[in-house]
């Protein structure tokens, strides 16, 4: 390559991430090639490099706002296209194992949309930038360079075999969970990486609904978190309204308590969670095709920042990195927020050597949160394997008894939602009032036994008995619903 040639960038993988990192790259280097394994869909459509879009994704505030500072103008998109924004916590009925979160009105929120249709809209964005072009149906085989170095990728066409190189002057992995980035490195000489795993072994299931007609708008989003007994599998799920009217039901469970994929038992496993609110949700409305499966390969983190060298040229971003728990729903929002790490290291050090080292570091840092809250309530389960933090029980105690004042107290419901949303680290919510009200904990009288619905929500679903041939009477109840 002459110094004549147009400068070059290389993104490997096509999903979220690599559609962001390549747009960040466009306003460094001339021309962007990105390569994916699949051919994109023109459409918010399903694609076989994401088995798990057909579940409940939500992006965090902290995510939206690390996306709108990437490309302005893509949440309003969303929303146009039919995505929701729930207000947090005023719009969800969320029961933690210390009860029913206070819903009330706030500043966090998150989008619900299907992952199709979220990716769709940023491939749309994206590929308007001059100089951003896709190369799909092809696979990445290796980096190409040595331990200084990386110089670009070989590829395999998938339908033809055929092997090519492709040079660049930065390479970035966004490749996802299948991330090969360890051996690569390692075959360049730069060693083995360490991980840390923590597996929960979460399998969760998922069954698409049309919502009863008045409840396609507004109607919150609900969740209903694992009971706090540790000898037991993490049991809970979430009814998530996203677009054309639907709900994405998902039910999840840790190892031993795997929610099961034939229609009967999916019912069944929703009835029996802390409460049946669920389940009475799904007899309210209309099944759209088959519950699907999934099972997640647990928290990982691969730490590329602390390799003792780390070649110029080159970058690991998104799951590759930080693959985490998906029933926090947490990991789209860290993805994009350590693109944003990707795009103010760049803008601070260029593509000078030393570069990469200093972006793998502001990535990693991206993930701390998540991770933290991740792994330290993932190590409560009895059948967890791998090594939780030092701290899990100092931080597992602060989190029940922050829960256990948000079901009363609009200050903790509020930092809960911080939490909740990435907004906030830790110590950064630990005002005077927060501390007292978790030194305090729950006032003594009961909580409310039934989710905070209003009344106008359980009118939105047409009838508060829902009659059928071929499934008892449901009637929900109505609790103290300040939304």
């Amino acid at each position: 390559m002459t110094s004549s040639s147009p400068s070059q960038g290389l993104v490997l993988g096509g999903g979220i991430a690599g559609l962001l990192a390549a747009r960040v790259l466009a306003d460094h280097l001339d021309m962007v090639r990105i390569v994916d394994r699949d051919r994109l869909p023109n459409g918010p459509v399903p694609r076989s490099g994401t088995p798990q879009a057909r579940h409940s994704h939500a992006l965090m505030s902290s995510g939206v706002c690390a996306l709108e500072s990437i490309l302005p103008g893509t949440t309003q998109a969303l929303i146009e296209a039919g995505a929701h924004r729930i207000a947090m916590p005023e719009d969800t009925v969320i029961l933690s194992p210390q009860g029913w979160l206070r819903r009330i009105p706030g500043d966090r929120f998150f989008l619900a949309c299907t992952r199709d249709l979220l990716e769709f809209v940023i491939r749309q964005q994206v590929l308007q930038t001059p100089g951003i072009s896709v190369t799909e149906a092809c696979e990445v085989v290796g980096l190409l360079g040595d331990a200084h170095t990386v110089t670009g990728a070989s590829v395999r066409d998938r339908t033809s075999g055929a092997v090519r190189q492709i040079c660049a002057d930065f390479v970035i992995d966004a490749t996802g969970r299948e991330s090969r980035a360890p051996l690569w490195l390692n075959e360049l000489g730069l060693g083995r990486v360490s991980e840390t795993v923590l597996d929960p072994g979460l399998g969760y299931a998922t069954r698409l609904f049309r919502a009863p007609d008045q409840a396609r708008h507004n109607f919150p989003t609900v969740m209903l978190q694992p009971g706090s007994e540790t000898s037991r599998p993490g049991r809970g799920g979430i009814v998530l309204p996203v677009e054309e009217g639907h709900w994405i039901v998902t039910l999840t469970g840790t190892r031993g308590g795997v929610p099961p994929v034939d229609e009967d038992g999916f019912m069944e496993f929703a009835r029996t969670l802390q409460h049946p609110v669920i389940y009475e949700l799904m007899a309210a409305a209309d099944p759209i095709g088959p519950v699907r499966g999934f099972r997640c390969l647990g928290n990982r983190r691969r730490d590329y920042h602390r390799m003792a060298s780390w070649p110029v040229g080159f970058a690991v971003i998104g799951d590759a990195v930080t693959m985490l728990n998906p029933v926090y729903g947490h990991g789209m929002s860290v993805a994009i927020v350590g693109v944003t790490a990707l795009r103010d290291g760049l803008a601070r050090h260029g593509l000078d050597p030393g570069a990469g080292k200093k972006v793998q570091k502001a990535v990693a840092h991206a993930a701390n949160l998540a991770w933290l809250l991740a792994t330290v309530q993932d190590a409560r389960r009895p059948l967890t394997t791998g090594h939780p933090m030092r701290f899990a029980r100092v931080v597992n105690w602060f989190i029940d008894r922050l829960n256990a004042a948000a079901t009363e107290r609009p200050a903790a419901a509020r930092a809960v939602a911080d939490l909740f949303t990435l907004s906030q680290s830790l110590p950064a919510i630990l005002s005077p009032a927060i501390l007292a009200a978790v030194l305090a904990g729950r006032r003594k009288k009961a909580p409310t036994a039934h989710p905070p619905f209003t009344h106008k929500e359980i009118a939105s679903l047409g009838c508060e008995q829902v009659p059928s041939s071929s499934r008892q009477n449901i009637k929900i109840s109505v609790g103290k619903g300040e939304a």
